[in-house]
């Protein structure tokens, strides 16, 4: 007997039961998150992979950075129509995902490629050359 099939069956109850909105609070603990991820981080440079397999048409992926966030959206859609699924361990359908970065990146130096169902993303660290650092004057108070 297989335990995900029962785990399945409990969860199908109970979306009868509670409404499909009461799973919300437990993605991620649940199922994990799609698309998965890995991130790498040099001294000037954030190096993120991106787990997207199938993706055939590139813009069914939108990929923004503002700042120290990477956000995610799109579809992983493997494209099978036939039988019914009796195992099913690579996560599909429509992800959205923030992903905190640990520094701010430039907007407009990134790059993204994909290659065999991988996205590469080259993020670069945000140095700014103005500093909003200011001076501040000290006045005199006079004795009254």
């Amino acid at each position: 007997m297989d335990p995900f099939k029962q785990m399945g069956d409990w969860k199908k109850n109970m979306d009868q039961f509670f409404g499909d909105n009461f799973w919300d609070e437990f993605e991620g603990i649940i199922k994990p998150n799609i698309p998965q991820i890995n991130l790498y981080q040099t001294e000037h440079e954030l190096f993120c992979v991106l787990n997207i397999p199938g993706l055939h048409d590139l813009e069914k992926i939108d990929i923004y950075a503002d700042m120290a966030t990477l956000e995610l959206r799109g579809v992983i859609d493997l494209e099978f129509g036939g039988g019914q699924v009796i195992k099913e361990e690579i996560l599909q359908g429509a992800f959205e995902r923030q992903i905190s970065l640990p520094f701010p990146v430039r907007s407009d130096k990134i790059t993204a490629t994909y290659r065999n169902g991988l996205v590469y993303i080259r993020l670069h660290r945000l140095i700014s050359e103005t500093s909003n650092k200011r001076r501040v004057n000290v006045r005199l108070l006079e004795d009254e």
